[in-house]
């Protein structure tokens, strides 16, 4: 596809959300390879503020961008619009220090973009082409990015709340889409925080017009534009806080309970992986480091000497191990997994049962030869002792699973493993086997 920018200038105006200051907001067109450009109009001398992640200096509730002591806050609407339309190259000016919020969504930036006219220019779109996941873990906030010939956003939120509740929602993103299923989701807030956030010298322009309020039991609102409004709102909102690496994403992203500091944490993930710069007329891709030692064990040679087979096949590589000592293997989790259909299909989340059977499998290799070959045992798991679950495992996560013999017998042994993601510890669990001679 070729980059696009606006065919003529055009403005709206309205209040800011947090700041409740009138402003004005023109866009302008802009050249091939110029990106996404930021000025404030009421500021002498302003400088250039270019819509990038490494330009974000503020993400309490909305995406703050800035250089020095000039900012502009709440853009992540506007970076959503241009996401959405597919628009890579744009002057923005503002003469306040917040973008207007409207109704809460994103159509008032949108329309406004497409009063103007979207046109194409003479030069190829720069991607970013995800051909390595990446992850990110906070708390109970995952986002991870996995390989796509598009980009396809998934999303999961939770609120302890009748009204919101668990939503799940799954969207190809191209410009229709964006128009009828993202842009009108509106942003919301909770009236309890009403208060706290007032205090805290934020949403000085909100009200019912510009954003949805849930109460103690219902919305304020007269009705929701989607039963499940609240979870699109959050896909718009990622959506405008990812366009600032600089380029269009071709990737599958994953996230649970999302949120602006997060998005941001996320993106600059993603920039240590894909270089957020231009270099010979595109982004710089991800190179994988060549591969100087082959596993010990692919999984062909695993299937060899474990009996599991689809869908119980839990393990997908044998990086390295030692026989009777110790044995490192990966599995790698995908929202493709039989077992997501039923847990749970709104907030996918690996059954613990199913980590420790991933364990017992890498665990099981230890009792095999120095080249993995069958030898006529199989080991049986007898027992289980001091389990612990430390961290969910959702879709998106590789589990590197580590296990080292404790004692071995001619009929049982006793193993300790670990299941971790990230580095992070997600369980553990001593494992006794009952170890079987076979007919071969």
């Amino acid at each position: 596809m070729k980059q696009r920018t606006i065919a003529k200038e055009t403005s709206y105006n309205g209040i800011g959300l947090h700041t409740g200051n009138l402003t004005t907001v023109t866009f302008k067109p802009a050249p091939v390879d110029s990106g996404i450009v930021f000025y404030r109009t009421d500021i002498e001398d302003s400088p250039a503020i270019p819509a990038l992640v490494n330009n974000v200096v503020g993400v309490s509730r909305g995406t703050t961008l800035g250089i020095g002591d000039v900012n502009i806050h709440t853009v992540e609407h506007a970076m959503s619009s241009l996401a959405g339309l597919g628009i890579d190259n744009i002057i923005i000016e503002v003469d306040a220090d917040e973008i207007p919020n409207g109704d809460g969504s994103a159509l008032p930036v949108m329309n406004t973009l497409l009063k103007a006219g979207v046109v194409e220019l003479d030069k190829e779109k720069h991607y970013i082409t995800v051909d390595h996941p990446v992850y990110y873990r906070k708390d109970d906030v995952t986002l991870s990015i996995l390989p796509s010939d598009e980009l396809r956003v998934t999303m999961t939120i939770a609120y302890d709340h009748p009204t919101v509740g668990t939503q799940y929602a799954s969207f190809t993103i191209n410009e229709e889409t964006f128009k009828n299923e993202i842009a009108p989701a509106r942003t919301f807030c909770f009236l309890s925080e009403v208060k706290m956030l007032q205090e805290a010298g934020l949403i000085r322009g909100g009200s019912l017009e510009s954003a949805v309020v849930i109460g103690d039991d219902a919305i304020l609102n007269d009705t929701l534009r989607f039963p499940d409004e609240f979870v699109r709102h959050k896909i718009l909102d990622l959506l405008g806080d990812t366009y600032l690496l600089g380029a269009p994403l071709k990737g599958h992203i994953i996230g649970v309970k999302c949120g602006h500091e997060k998005n941001v944490m996320f993106s600059k993930q993603i920039q240590k992986v894909y270089a957020n710069g231009r270099s010979d007329g595109g982004i710089r891709a991800y190179h994988p480091k060549v591969r100087r030692i082959p596993p010990a064990l692919d999984v062909n040679k695993i299937m060899k000497i474990l009996p599991h087979r689809y869908p119980f096949l839990l393990v997908d590589r044998i990086l390295s191990f030692e026989p009777l000592k110790h044995v490192t293997g990966i599995k790698n989790v995908t929202v493709n997994e039989p077992f997501f259909q039923g847990h749970w299909p709104d907030v996918p989340v690996m059954p613990g049962v199913l980590i420790l059977e991933a364990m017992t499998q890498v665990g099981a290799v230890l009792i095999f030869g120095d080249n993995g070959e069958p030898n006529g045992r199989l080991a049986f798991l007898v027992n289980i002792e001091n389990a612990n679950f430390c961290d969910t495992v959702v879709p998106g996560d590789q589990l590197t699973i580590k296990a080292e013999m404790l004692y071995f017998q001619h009929d049982s042994c006793k193993v300790k493993a670990y299941a971790l993601v990230d580095d992070t510890v997600a369980a553990e669990a001593v494992m006794t086997f009952g170890l079987m001679h076979i007919e071969e």
